[in-house]
């Protein structure tokens, strides 16, 4: 049997740092994104992703993002999917240029295995946050020419017994965020929605539906921000965490929570108010 090449074996005796980005680096930093380059800014040209919102519920946190990603003035997707499972407690949403923001939530997520399994425990919430921060501001560069992405992460914190939410500016961050938070061209329409119908310690199931008015209420003043596409049966897409791990809510299940949303909002197309307290 032909022995293997010296850099192969390098590969497997690699003691250095946990950090699968490093690992790369130095084996192959062809293969990372930050070390490449464009000669002009091109950023409005590509698909980007836009709204993404995040709330605290009792014992975890919910996460949803709508389904359109647009170039300029063009929906060049109507069922993109920008919200992703990190590890069994954790998920980020993108929002900003669309193929390097999946491609950072694939690194990141192979960042995170490769940790655990290199060090044989998981990063603390706090850690994995801050890591996500370092890729982000290797992507500066990038950011600069016009591909910007900012991701928006949530955690279940098991040393808290609740979820955190963490956001990002284009240098890295992370900020860490009180109760609910939203990120995209129709974040401002979502924060206000959030604002109005968020409830300290609610359930899941109250939270996935306070997350969906919010999207809701985006893309009825975002035009970057699909909402559910009932015709073509394309609803957000809304993960859980708490204690028991990430769950990403089956399209049927979100359906139903969508036709309950409609059905109040055909007698009142605000949507539900908020009480004076």
């Amino acid at each position: 049997m032909a022995s293997q090449p010296a850099w192969m074996n390098s590969l497997f005796t690699y003691t250095g740092s946990s950090s699968f980005s490093e690992f790369l680096g130095v084996h192959a930093p062809n293969l990372l994104p930050r070390n490449e380059s464009l000669a002009v800014p091109v950023g409005d040209e590509i698909p980007h992703a836009t709204t993404i919102v995040a709330a605290t519920c009792a014992g975890g946190v919910v996460m949803a993002g709508d389904r359109r990603a647009t170039s300029g003035n063009i929906i060049s997707q109507r069922d993109i999917e920008k919200v992703f499972r990190t590890d069994d407690y954790s998920c980020m949403g993108i929002a900003g240029t669309a193929s390097t923001g999946l491609e950072l939530a694939r690194l990141y997520r192979v960042e995170l295995e490769h940790y655990e399994k290199t060090e044989g425990r998981s990063l603390s919430t706090e850690g994995k946050a801050h890591r996500l921060a370092t890729m982000i501001r290797g992507n500066l560069p990038m950011a600069m020419q016009g591909l910007v992405v900012v991701p928006l992460f949530a955690a279940y914190d098991p040393s808290r017994d609740s979820g955190r939410i963490f956001s990002y500016d284009v240098g890295g961050g992370p900020y860490e965020q009180q109760e609910f938070h939203s990120i995209g061209s129709g974040s401002i329409f979502a924060r206000g929605s959030l604002k109005k119908l968020y409830r300290e310690g609610a359930s899941p199931q109250d939270t996935v539906l306070t997350c969906l008015h919010a999207l809701y209420d985006a893309a009825d003043d975002d035009s970057a921000t699909g909402g559910p596409d009932v015709m073509r049966k394309i609803w957000p897409v809304v993960a859980v965490i708490t204690a028991d791990g990430f769950r990403r809510l089956p399209d049927e299940e979100v359906a139903e929570y969508v036709e309950s949303m409609l059905a109040g909002r055909k007698t009142a197309p605000e949507g539900p108010t908020a009480p004076l307290r």
